[in-house]
């Protein structure tokens, strides 16, 4: 057990030096501390089953590849496969946006022009943005996407159903987001 906890702590430490990432930026990603990390980094523990999996899709290697010895030079040689974040993420956000100027444009060709289309189509965009950031980015940035989808909905629902009574936006929109930056002071310790 000794030797496996060993060979677990060095895959772990050299993926995530090999991928720039801090203990506390690796802990974030699994909800984890960085204490978790560094223990499993020593050696002290090893990560259950569903951490491992976590970390092998992370860092886009096998769980087998955690799990068994890698001589120096062969491992050297292993280059976890990298993509760039940020063209996926404003791909998908584009597509959204795409798919509203698609259904914004059927709408004009049959006769019926809904602006409102972009309206609905912020909040949609916002929620494939926290699903990608919830994915690849530290937890923290997820915080403004929320913020904005909190008030893009308020917004949405003002624009459809209450047109003279702007100020039921507050009452709604204070205590929302609220909760969202209290969640975000939330912990999970392990």
């Amino acid at each position: 057990m000794d030797d496996l906890k060993q060979i677990v702590s060095k895959n772990i430490m050299y993926l995530r030096t090999n991928n720039k990432m801090t203990q506390l930026e690796l802990g974030e990603a699994l909800s984890y501390s960085d204490k978790a990390i560094s223990k499993w980094e020593r050696g002290d523990a090893v990560p259950d089953a569903y951490v491992l999996k976590k970390l092998s899709a992370i860092f886009n290697v096998t769980v087998d590849y955690l799990l068994n010895k890698h001589d120096k030079d062969k491992q050297e040689a292993v280059k976890p496969y990298r993509f760039d974040r940020r063209i996926i993420s404003l791909i998908s956000f584009l597509g959204t946006w795409t798919i509203a100027i698609i259904i914004f444009a059927m709408m004009w060709f049959f006769g019926s022009l809904q602006w409102l289309v972009f309206v609905y189509a912020l909040p949609v965009s916002l929620i494939v943005m926290i699903s990608l950031t919830a994915v690849w980015s530290k937890r923290k940035t997820n915080i403004y996407f929320i913020s904005l989808l909190v008030w893009s909905i308020i917004a949405a629902i003002y624009f459809t159903f209450l047109h003279n009574n702007w100020w039921i936006l507050f009452v709604i929109g204070i205590p929302a987001q609220i909760i969202v930056l209290l969640s975000f002071k939330v912990r999970i310790t392990q």
